[in-house]
């Protein structure tokens, strides 16, 4: 969770959605309540690819719950995610069959096979075209999630790189990225809408 996150939330707010960012390694080591607690960027790394799959799920679930019952919610609930969020984002789409929709950003699909049976809901990706870590298992996504007759839909920005929508969203960005980050807003807000 960092300034980022937040601004993004922040941001889907002010179009008219309830939005609920958690921060989940809050409270996960002793004496750090939240992110910003963290030492440096890579001492929060580390705490979140260091979480318990199914605590992730469990706070997940928390989330989702919560947002689902709040008296101005119409019920239906979908989640979005970056980077290591978007392939947390993925998973939980295997958990949580409620979902009205997942949209994966730069975020990889899981890698256990027969999880992809219990997705109920579309999976949406956003990928940079300079991202081939993440681009590299798009393919393989793909195949997967026609095999289990799930829908999977996405787009590849041609130049921009991963965590897209962060650098897109600043002042001193490359054209692809900024390009990339205003597609992807569209994008999203239309999916939102539709589903």
């Amino acid at each position: 969770m960092n300034d980022w996150a937040r601004s993004f939330a922040d941001e889907l707010a002010a179009n008219g959605y309830l939005v609920i960012a958690p921060d989940l390694i809050s409270n996960t080591i002793d004496g750090l309540e939240k992110t910003t607690d963290f030492e440096n960027t890579d001492k929060a790394r580390e705490a979140i690819y260091a979480l318990n799959p199914d605590k992730v799920t469990y706070d997940l679930n928390a989330a989702f719950n919560y947002i689902k019952s709040d008296k101005a919610s119409t019920g239906e609930v979908s989640v979005i995610g970056f980077c290591w969020g978007g392939s947390q984002t993925f998973r939980y789409a295997t958990n949580n069959s409620e979902l009205k929709e997942a949209i994966v950003f730069y975020g990889t699909a899981p890698k256990d096979t027969e999880v992809y049976s219990n997705i109920e809901t579309p999976v949406y990706g956003f990928y940079g075209g300079n991202d081939n870590r993440v681009n590299a298992t798009i393919k393989a996504t793909d195949s997967l999630m026609k095999i289990n007759n799930k829908v999977y839909e996405h787009e590849i920005y041609e130049g921009a790189g991963h965590a897209f929508m962060r650098r897109g969203a600043q002042e001193n960005t490359n054209e692809a990225n900024k390009s990339a980050h205003d597609k992807s807003w569209i994008r999203m807000l239309t999916l939102l809408k539709d589903v």
